[in-house]
């Protein structure tokens, strides 16, 4: 009777083990963990965080007015744009995927609690801007908006870059479009963006950046594997474009320098962490944090 308690004693230590060890990820036939798939960040979650949030982790009402509010944004457009002449579409917040919108209508969760921004430092949740680009979007705001040379008009109007910003880097939240594939080599990491259909190619092979002449869109991206943690870094990236986001964005400078981490933490989950480093346009450096979760296909 005592060798039998031992062995279920044994036994349920065993399993509490198994339940407490951290998720590993599975392998690619290269060895490499899998972050393939595809994948979405749709949510309600901004870059910068409301006033309506009084931290990062939200509470039940305000996320319920969050989503109230959201609701009633998404009717007036909805009346502002229908045709008359053709039958009501259904109702946005009953019918999240009906026409162009794909979001899912709540806030974001990380380790089951609802983020009320991406910003986690600083620990306000805003763009720490730095004092003399305070001054320049003052001086943005006040001067008349052109039209008489394509070249004036932002990227995102011209479709050079995407609506929203989903391609990244840092990769927003739209509110459609909003997958992505993700591709593993043993040299190359692929990220398509159902947005535009941007492919993000991040190469693997050398942290080698290419000339600083060279400024692509979407930058010029290397990676490494730190662990099962693959890590990103990103420059070159063209100052003519700006990261637009639910919330408030940024412009990129020739010093911007992006670091993105991509951790798959559970079969259904990445965490994407993005970090940005530039002080021409910011005060110190800044960091987020995002879920990526399985999505519907085909992109």
């Amino acid at each position: 009777m005592r060798v039998l308690s031992c062995l279920i004693a044994a036994a349920v230590l065993v399993a509490s083990a198994a339940d407490a060890a951290p998720y590993r990820a599975p392998r690619t036939s290269f060895g490499a963990p899998d972050l393939q798939g595809l994948w979405t960040n749709t949510s309600l979650t901004f870059l910068q965080r409301p006033p309506i949030f009084k931290a990062l982790i939200a509470t039940d009402k305000e996320e319920a007015m969050m989503i109230a509010g959201f609701k009633k944004m998404t009717g007036d457009l909805t009346s502002e744009w229908a045709d008359p002449n053709l039958p009501a579409p259904p109702v946005v917040a009953e019918a999240p995927q009906a026409d162009y919108l794909e979001m899912d209508l709540r806030l974001a969760r990380i380790d089951g609690q609802p983020r009320s921004s991406w910003i986690v430092e600083p620990a306000d949740g805003r763009l720490p801007y730095s004092d003399a680009e305070k001054a320049r979007r003052a001086a943005d705001a006040k001067a008349p908006e052109r039209f008489d040379n394509i070249e004036d008009r932002d990227t995102q109007e011209r479709c050079l870059t995407a609506i929203g910003s989903p391609e990244g880097p840092p990769m927003m939240n739209a509110g459609f479009n909003g997958h992505y594939q993700i591709i593993q080599t043993r040299d190359y990491v692929a990220i398509q963006v159902e947005m535009n259909h941007d492919v993000r190619i991040i190469r693997m092979d050398s942290r080698a950046h290419l000339p600083a002449a060279i400024k692509p869109w979407l930058g010029d991206s290397v990676g490494w594997w730190e662990g099962d943690t693959l890590v990103v870094e990103t420059t070159n990236l063209n100052p003519k474009g700006h990261v637009y986001s639910l919330g408030g964005g940024f412009r990129h400078s020739e010093r911007t320098k992006i670091t993105e981490r991509f951790t798959r933490t559970a079969p259904d989950q990445i965490l994407y962490e993005f970090s940005v480093d530039d002080p021409e346009v910011f005060a110190r450096p800044r960091r987020a944090e995002m879920p990526l979760r399985p999505a519907k296909g085909p992109i």
